[in-house]
C-alpha cells in the first residue's frame, strides 16, 4: 500500500500490474482489500488503483474540504494527476459505484469504461436514509458497534443465510466491526452520512455516453436488482447482468463470476 496526502490527511491505496488503468471503489465498512480475488487476476493485464476510501483501510479521516461524495471523486482524481494517469476504467462497488459515477461525470474526457456494481444513483429512499442515520448516531454515540447492531448490519451484505454459505467472510467481517472503536468510529459514522445524504444524480448520468456495466448481486437487500434496473434504463447503451446466488458483497460472494464479466467487458470495449 502506498500514501497520498491531500490537505494533510493521509490516503493509502494499492498499485498493482501494469497496461490500461482501472480505478477501483469499495464498499462502505469495508476497504481495498474486498478487490483481492479480482486485482489478481486482473492486475496481469492492466494497472489496478484501489484507494481506501477515507476513515476505512488504512486512510485517516476526510479532510476538512471533503464534505460531499463529489468532493471525493476530487480527491481521487488527485490521486490520479500525482500518478501521471490521463486515462482509466471505473469499478465502483456500493459506495465505490457512487463516487466512480460522480468521477465519470467530473472528467467524462478520462473515464474509458463504468462499471457500477450493487450501487444506486438517486437519492437514499426515506425509509432506508431513516434507518441508516439512526445506526449512524448510535455508531458515533456509543464509539463503537455494539452486538445488536452488528446482528443488524452483518446481514445486509450478504446473501440469505450468507453465514453457511460462506462461514468465514461472514465472520471476518462481524469481527472488523467490532473492532470499529473510538475515533475511528466518528469517522466512520461521518462517512456514513456523505454516503446516505448524497444527492441525486439521476439526471445527470443520463449524459453518461462510456460504455457502462450495470451488475446487481440478485439477492442484494439494500440495494435491490430494481435499482439497478432502473440505472440501466437511464444509461443509454448500458449492460446489464445479474450475479446468482449474491448479495451486496457479490465479488466476494461470487468471485469468479464477477471476475470474467469484468474481464469480458473490459476486453471488448478497452479493445474497441
Amino acid at each position: 500500500m502506498q500514501t497520498f496526502a491531500i490537505d494533510g490527511q493521509q490516503m493509502t491505496y494499492l498499485d498493482q500490474g501494469t497496461g490500461p488503468v482501472l480505478v477501483f471503489g469499495h464498499s462502505y465498512l469495508w476497504d481495498s482489500a474486498m478487490w483481492a480475488p479480482q486485482i489478481e487476476v486482473l492486475s496481469q493485464h492492466y494497472r489496478c488503483i484501489v484507494p481506501d476510501f477515507w476513515a476505512h483501510g488504512g486512510s485517516d479521516s476526510a479532510p476538512m474540504a471533503t464534505r460531499t461524495l463529489r468532493d471525493y471523486a476530487d480527491n481521487v482524481l488527485a490521486l490520479l494527476d500525482h500518478l501521471q494517469i490521463e486515462k482509466f476504467a471505473m469499478i465502483g462497488l456500493s459506495v465505490g459505484g457512487m463516487w466512480g459515477a460522480e468521477l465519470a461525470l467530473k472528467a467524462p474526457t478520462r473515464v474509458t469504461a463504468l462499471v457500477l456494481m450493487d450501487t444506486f444513483l438517486g437519492y437514499e429512499p426515506e425509509v432506508l436514509h431513516a434507518k441508516y442515520f439512526a445506526m449512524l448516531d448510535t455508531l458515533r454515540d456509543q464509539q463503537q458497534v455494539p452486538a445488536a447492531l452488528i446482528d443488524m448490519i452483518a446481514p445486509l451484505f450478504f446473501r440469505r443465510d450468507g453465514h453457511l454459505y460462506n462461514p468465514q467472510l461472514v465472520s471476518d467481517f462481524r469481527d472488523h466491526l467490532s473492532n470499529l472503536q473510538g475515533d475511528r468510529a466518528i469517522a466512520v459514522s461521518d462517512m456514513g452520512r456523505m454516503v446516505f445524504g448524497r444527492r441525486d444524480t439521476f439526471d445527470d448520468i443520463e449524459q453518461l455516453t462510456v460504455p457502462t456495466l450495470i451488475m446487481s448481486g440478485i439477492e442484494d437487500n439494500p440495494r435491490p436488482p430494481l435499482e439497478a434496473q432502473l440505472m440501466h434504463d437511464a444509461i443509454d447503451g448500458s449492460e446489464y447482468v445479474l450475479i446468482p446466488d449474491a448479495g451486496h458483497i457479490s465479488n466476494l460472494e461470487q468471485p469468479h463470476f464477477v471476475t470474467e464479466q469484468l474481464q469480458r467487458f473490459l476486453s471488448n470495449v478497452l479493445a474497441a
